[in-house]
């Protein structure tokens, strides 16, 4: 069995129209859909960005979900299988959820380039920061967190692995705890080139905001299971998944945890539908699976014959 899963913001797209698998109707078709709905060329955006607005969360959302769906209905337009399961770490739980046909397009992109004006307003002003702590186990990740967090905020906000941890939060208590870290043995502190502060209390002023929009779009029960990133459980009902979507802006997200719910329900193979292979290299490294990103044609054809 495979499941196929879709990136979230902290990663590189640049270079992915170069791709000629970008070259495809379908995939120039999905751009077309998602620019209407936006209100711009995204296709053009993402090829040239002159002013570099793809450095705000607000227009390099959409930008990934774009390409994540593209390739996912390329996947299907080629006769690629329906997967048995699906996951998206955070922004990518969206792309999942039109391609289980939870959500249109149209309301998805939306979506989230609300949510990115959301996360960026609730930090306005506010010097914040990501690291990703490689490794230092999750334990002592925590414990160095609540010291360093007791008058700014610093937590852990994503669970990639046992040993690759990001944490988020104000700048200054990042930095300290990041110290903390490496004094504790983490092998390397790698800060992510966001201007964000993902999944983690900053992130409380976008909840009620973002319900509301949520609670005005069509939910449809998913055609394939997601596991969601929160609760690392499968939801069918509108009012579970828009919870769950809720608590993803300031809980952490549990990636290594549904990687092992998918690898215990019998998955072996994992496809990233996404611009690179920054899910397929954590997932290769850390459980051994036998992982391809879709981003290139190459890899695109050998998946193919691997799942007919």
């Amino acid at each position: 069995m495979f499941s196929i899963i879709f990136p979230g913001q902290g990663i590189k797209i640049k270079g992915i129209l170069t791709s000629s698998l970008c070259q495809h109707p379908i995939i120039k078709k999905t751009f077309e859909e998602s620019s209407c709905a936006l209100g711009y060329d995204l296709f053009e955006l993402i090829k040239n960005d002159p002013k570099k607005k793809l450095n705000q969360s607000e227009f390099l959302q959409p930008a990934i979900l774009s390409i994540s769906v593209a390739i996912y209905r390329l996947w299907r337009y080629k006769k690629g299988p329906i997967p048995f399961i699906m996951a998206g770490n955070s922004l990518g739980e969206y792309s999942a959820l039109v391609c289980s046909n939870v959500i249109t397009l149209h309301d998805a992109i939306k979506l989230v380039e609300f949510r990115g004006k959301l996360m960026q307003r609730s930090v306005n002003n506010i010097p914040v920061a990501m690291s990703a702590i490689i490794g230092l186990n999750k334990e002592k990740i925590i414990d160095i967190c609540k010291i360093h967090g007791k008058n700014e905020i610093v937590e852990p906000s994503n669970f990639n692995s046992l040993n690759h941890i990001v944490i988020s939060g104000h700048k200054e208590a990042v930095e300290k705890a990041s110290i903390a870290c490496k004094k504790y043995g983490a092998k390397y502190i790698l800060p992510l080139s966001v201007n964000i502060a993902s999944h983690c209390q900053l992130m409380q002023p976008a909840k009620k905001k973002l319900m509301h929009i949520l609670n005005n779009i069509k939910f449809n029960k998913p055609t394939c299971p997601i596991i969601n990133n929160i609760d690392v459980k499968c939801e069918s009902s509108k009012k579970k998944i828009c919870i769950a979507l809720l608590k993803q802006l300031t809980k952490p997200v549990r990636w290594h945890e549904s990687i092992e719910y998918m690898v215990k329900k019998g998955v072996s193979l994992i496809l990233e539908a996404g611009p690179n292979s920054t899910l397929t290299n954590i997932n290769k490294r850390n459980f051994f699976l036998e992982a391809i990103s879709l981003h290139n044609k190459t890899n695109f054809l050998k998946a193919l014959k691997l799942t007919k």
